[in-house]
């Protein structure tokens, strides 16, 4: 199994921010409006919880591993509130991989029209797909299709023979259809034809659906993250 950094690592490359400096101990990310991801500030060994505020004054938010509990502990006692509690999964690809039936999935990139309504409908806008732009090395975007007509969308990026799977959406009505479990398969198909060893996720520890489809699949957990923000 690979290890928690190398998880993190390729989630990071795959879903990169727009600008990343580092002060104080922390570095620091521009978003761009793309989400909490790449917005968060994560903590180096001399970063301290008190400095983050004046470092982020906008919307002070970080990003915290499981090894940085003293550092979580202060920011929990400076009033940061816990979001998102997340899990990421891996297996090898080989495990994974299995041919698209026929017009089940496309590969595809850059997306589609259909493609970028499906995000939109679930959330993901411009500026997340401004993300994907920004994402260098071998990547693509995914279409799920059923009863003759795109039911889904994905995104799959790899960093150092790691696939990661990003922004998984299907339409609400074709949920719980197989879609989602066609586009896992064939994101690693994908993901071994170039070269990847891997194929790794994130989701959200509400996402119980979403969990039981991965662990099914034969997915386990390599690390959590969590974020801590400041209220208003």
């Amino acid at each position: 199994m690979i290890g928690p950094d190398v998880g993190m690592a390729a989630l990071a490359a795959t879903w990169p921010a727009a600008q990343v400096w580092q002060q104080d101990g922390w570095t620091l990310r521009d978003g761009a409006c793309g989400g909490k991801r790449v917005s968060a500030a994560t903590a180096g060994d001399t970063a301290r919880a008190k400095d983050l505020a004046g470092l982020m004054p906008d919307n002070p938010l970080a990003l915290l591993r499981p090894d940085q509990d003293v550092l979580d502990a202060d920011l929990a006692a400076l009033g940061y509130g816990m979001v998102d509690p997340t899990l990421v999964y891996a297996a090898p690809v080989s495990d994974l991989a299995r041919k698209p039936p026929h017009v089940s999935l496309f590969d595809i990139w850059p997306p589609l029209a259909i493609m970028r309504e499906i995000w939109a409908d679930g959330g993901i806008g411009p500026a997340r797909l401004a993300v994907m732009e920004r994402a260098t090395g071998p990547k693509t975007g995914l279409i799920a299709r059923l009863s003759d007509r795109a039911v889904g969308c994905g995104f799959c990026a790899i960093h150092d023979r790691t696939a990661m799977l990003h922004a998984v959406e299907i339409v609400p009505e074709y949920r719980r259809q197989g879609a989602a479990r066609t586009m896992l398969h064939g994101a690693a198909h994908w993901a071994q034809g170039q070269g990847a060893d891997w194929l790794a996720l994130a989701v959200t520890e509400a996402n119980a659906p979403a969990r039981a489809l991965y662990e099914r699949a034969g997915m386990r957990q390599v690390t959590t993250y969590h974020y801590r923000r400041l209220p208003g």
